[in-house]
């Protein structure tokens, strides 16, 4: 069995946990998301399956993405609906999301 894939995202904003109850909102009318404390996850399907796992943390100054999935296809589709949502909400303050893949065993 192979490693998952994973990237992350550390995007500043003086207002993470606005961005972070704005993306979940917005994508929780299609995924399920839970919640634990800071942290928010959904798993994100294609209507066959789970495709990837995808997290919202508020940090001090910074909202966290996580991206996780099983290839690269499912990584970049995760990667894509979490970053491409919260830049649209950001555009004003100019949030850009970019993307870092994570170590396996990290």
């Amino acid at each position: 069995m192979t490693a998952p894939l994973r990237a992350r995202a550390d995007v500043p904003t003086e207002t993470p946990e606005r961005y972070a109850k704005q993306l979940v909102s917005h994508l929780g009318r299609k995924v399920e998301f839970r919640s634990d404390g800071p942290v928010s996850t959904a798993v994100f399907g294609d209507g066959t399956g789970p495709t990837g796992t995808g997290s919202v943390e508020v940090g001090d100054g910074v909202l966290i993405l996580r991206a996780e999935a099983a290839d690269a296809e499912g990584l970049a589709r995760v990667q894509d609906v979490l970053g491409r949502h919260l830049e649209r909400f950001g555009q004003r303050n100019e949030l850009a999301v970019t993307w870092a893949a994570v170590p396996a065993g990290s």
